[in-house]
């Protein structure tokens, strides 16, 4: 079965789920040869209990525009997790969490899939697009930055911090990097 490449990015008020809520989580669905197929974008109520922490809230004073962007057109964590997965069952192969970093992204999609649905269409997987990078440029991780990556990985995509315009820019990018490592 073809792999779907699901570039996942999410804003957040803090540094881990549960203490603190996913804000909204934004998804582009690629094909390897770079097609994109179709989008996700939820706003999420913070989960009951939570509280931004006063790293992120400060961060998130300097953002007026994603601030605005994420809290608009609110929906339960629940319908919105349960959305995303039925959103991903439409899709014509299996699914591939992609993200940057990962290890941020997958950590809340994964909490809030389990928690509001019971089940996750990505196991317990997720593709790192800088560990990819550290891969294909032969390099350390740490010297896997994106002012290190070659300029042609990169289309002129916005990174507006929404989380739609994210996951759709670093899908590209990943989708770039997969063709770059398959011609060498």
């Amino acid at each position: 079965m073809t792999e779907i490449y699901i570039s996942t990015d999410v804003e957040t008020d803090g540094p881990i789920p549960g203490p603190h809520s996913m804000l909204s989580l934004g998804a582009a669905a690629y094909t390897a040869d770079k097609r994109l197929l179709s989008t996700f974008s939820a706003n999420l109520e913070t989960l009951e209990g939570a509280s931004p922490h006063p790293k992120t809230a400060a961060w998130w004073a300097t953002q007026p525009e994603a601030w605005a962007a994420c809290r608009s057109d609110l929906e339960s964590p629940e319908a919105a997790m349960r959305r995303y997965v039925a959103w991903i069952a439409t899709l014509p192969g299996k699914p591939v969490f992609v993200g940057y970093p990962a290890g941020f992204d997958f950590l809340f999609v994964y909490w809030y899939l389990i928690r509001f649905t019971g089940d996750s269409p990505f196991s317990f997987s997720a593709l790192d697009i800088k560990s990819y990078a550290m891969a294909v440029l032969k390099t350390e991780f740490r010297a896997s930055t994106k002012r290190n990556m070659p300029k042609s990985w990169f289309d002129p995509l916005p990174h507006t911090h929404v989380a739609v315009d994210d996951a759709v820019e670093q899908g590209a990018l990943f989708c770039n990097m997969l063709r770059a490592n398959r011609r060498e």
